[in-house]
């Protein structure tokens, strides 16, 4: 079997929205990977959770509390990666076509990330990494389509997905890479409820070249990938792990 294998050693990395699903395969491989790694979620401490948060720091972090983005960002004194991966369908159980419940959708997915990447900047721009610090975005194949059940989401991912390409170009003079991963549809705690209606969830598939639902350790890799020195040369990309979901 052939293995890839990243070292990230002493490096320093902060995942949002590191609990559970996507993110915490995203910290568990840096962990791995030696990297010291810190997570954030809502909740009050790491116990609250199912997941095994111990190889972390945990953090608790509110995205759309501005206050609590800045203080996080202020005792960073340095960052080699930064993954905004926290997000969220739903705000506060709400319909997204209500405009304040859409207004909420932007905050928690994309104006929560632009606070913490910004206020980080000094953070990311102090790292010694080879290859310099990086910024990942965790987007979604909501960014490309139309996703009418959660039209706030789909905005605030087509927005981030802005934003990387946006900062890629501003802070390229500062060491500081700024890419983006796009997951298709992945085995989570978010898309379990898919699996109560098949049809629905065979028509999903069925969209993608490769007939299957992804996993977050195949998201984490890509994400581990753009964020070491292998990738040097890459920045404002938007990297789809999609099962050739958008090659259709």
């Amino acid at each position: 079997m052939n293995r890839l294998c990243f070292d990230f050693s002493g490096t320093s990395v902060l995942v949002t929205g590191g609990t559970s699903g996507i993110g915490h395969a995203i910290a568990s491989a840096f962990a791995d990977a030696g990297a010291l790694v810190t997570v954030t979620g809502t909740r009050a401490s790491a116990a609250d959770y199912e997941a095994d948060l111990s190889p972390f720091t945990f953090r608790q972090l509110e995205m759309r509390d501005a206050a609590a983005v800045d203080a996080l960002a202020a005792g960073l004194a340095a960052l080699d990666v930064l993954v905004n991966n926290a997000g969220a369908v739903y705000p506060d159980r709400r319909n997204e076509w209500d405009p304040d419940a859409f207004s909420a959708a932007l905050d928690i997915n994309v104006e929560g990330a632009m606070r913490l990447t910004v206020r980080s900047r000094a953070a990311l721009a102090a790292s010694s990494m080879p290859g310099g610090a990086s910024v990942v975005n965790v987007v979604s194949m909501a960014a490309f389509r139309s996703t009418t059940i959660v039209p706030g989401y789909s905005a605030a991912k087509a927005a981030l997905m802005a934003l990387t390409r946006n900062l890629a170009v501003h802070w390229a003079g500062d060491g500081i890479r700024v890419n983006a991963v796009a997951p298709g549809l992945i085995e989570t705690r978010m898309t379990a409820p898919m699996k109560a209606s098949p049809q629905k969830l065979a028509a999903e598939i069925g969209r993608a070249a490769i007939a299957r639902m992804g996993t977050p350790p195949e998201v984490a890799a890509a994400v581990l990938f753009l964020s070491c020195e292998a990738s040097a040369f890459t920045t404002g990309a938007v990297f789809a792990v999609d099962g050739g979901y958008l090659a259709r």
